[in-house]
Order: structure tokens, then sequence, then C-alpha cells
């Protein structure tokens, strides 16, 4: 063997890929964005999109890159999740994922394209997923926990919402993910007491109720940290 390069190690080299994880309301109830795979391994079967990381390529951006090629979706603000490492979580070879997850509102996402390694991309209730590709399942499971344990104590659940919104249709996003119902006057006055929304001065009607008060996010697009 000739001589290795400065800073070459005779190491094996893992592979790295990226996944992303897409929730979304839809129909009352939280939705998970999956796509159907072109190629093997697990060809036909639906999993998260993502793929492999190019040699000189940022994670964000790959994430980003992989997620327009395969559905379509641009513009979603990716937040990292977790390293999946399993040595036998691709049949491939070593292969090291980096999951990504998202929250939109189901409007920001009207046009769904499946292309590069999937041949169709759809949503997916997630008390009605489909057996996943890979470690696939896990991943969605841990995004799930992060989303719910992020409630108490950040306003993620913010990004779910449109740009005006009524409190009671707030409340319903919270009581889907944690899939409970919860006390409408303490949930009001906590919500309120938070200091991240504000009134916007329209009201809408809801039902034979009278005109409900809309909201906005006073930080739209960004997670904040309750204290």
């Amino acid at each position: 063997m000739g001589k290795l390069a400065e800073h070459c190690y005779p190491h094996p080299n893992p592979a790295v890929t990226t996944d992303i994880v897409i929730f979304t309301i839809r129909e009352e109830k939280l939705e998970l964005l999956l796509i159907k795979r072109k190629h093997d391994p697990f060809k036909g079967a639906w999993g998260l999109p993502g793929g492999f990381v190019n040699p000189d390529e940022d994670l964000d951006a790959c994430a980003k890159r992989e997620l327009a090629e395969e559905t379509g979706v641009k513009g979603v603000y990716l937040e990292q999740l977790y390293t999946f490492g399993n040595p036998k979580r691709d049949p491939r070879e070593r292969i090291i994922s980096v999951a990504y997850y998202a929250l939109v509102p189901a409007e920001r996402i009207s046009t769904l394209r499946a292309a590069s390694d999937a041949v169709d991309v759809a949503w997916y209730s997630l008390d009605k997923l489909p057996s996943l590709a890979f470690d696939h399942r896990q991943i969605v499971n841990k995004a799930l926990d992060r989303l719910i344990s992020k409630l108490e104590y950040s306003t993620i659940a913010l990004r779910f919402m449109p740009e005006k919104f009524s409190l009671t249709e707030l409340q319903a996003v919270y009581e889907i993910i944690r899939g409970e119902a919860l006390d409408k006057r303490n949930f009001r006055k906590w919500v309120i007491s938070l200091g991240r929304i504000e009134e916007t001065g329209e009201e809408r009607r809801e039902g034979n109720h009278r005109p409900a008060k809309l909201y906005r996010a006073k930080f739209p697009g960004k997670v904040e940290i309750i204290k």
C-alpha cells in the first residue's frame, strides 16, 4: 500500500444520510409526509424523504435538497432531531442517518411532487401509518416524542398555525398532539400569559357561536423557550 495522504487514515468510512420527518395537521389529525421508494432496498415501501450527503455538502443543505427533490417541498424550517447509527439499520452498508423534523401549516404545502428516488408522495395520519422502510418508524416515534415534550416548554405548536387563528383552533392543535381534551378556560389563561401571541383586531364566526377574536404569533417561524 502506498503512503497515505496527510491526515488520511486506514479506517472504514461510513456513509451519511439525512432523513426528514414533516408533521402537519389536516382534518383534525396529526399527519406525516411519506415517499414511496423507487429503488431497492425496500423498493415500493413507504419511508421518510431523505438521501445521501454529498462529500462537499453541509448536513442542513442535504436535508433541504433531498426534501425538495423527492417531494417538491421547499422553504420549510428544519431542525435536527437525532442521529441514528445502528450498524444494521441499512442492509447496503454502514450508514449513519442524521434526522430532521419540521412542523408546517397544511396550507403551506398545497402541491406535492414525487421525483428523484420517490415514485409517490402522500400525507398519512399517524394512527394509520403503513409499514415503513429501514428504521424510519423509530425515527418517527423519536420525532413525535420530541414534539409532545416541547409543547410543555416552548411555543412549537405555533408552527402549525396559519397567519391568523383563534384560541379554539390553537387549543385543538394541543389536544390533537397530546391526545386528550384540555380545559378551555385554563388553556386560554395559560397561552395568553406566555405573551407569544397578540390580537389582530379581527374576528371570525365559528359555527353558531359568537365571533371569535383572531390572533397571530409575535415571532412567526421561531420556536421560543417558555420560562
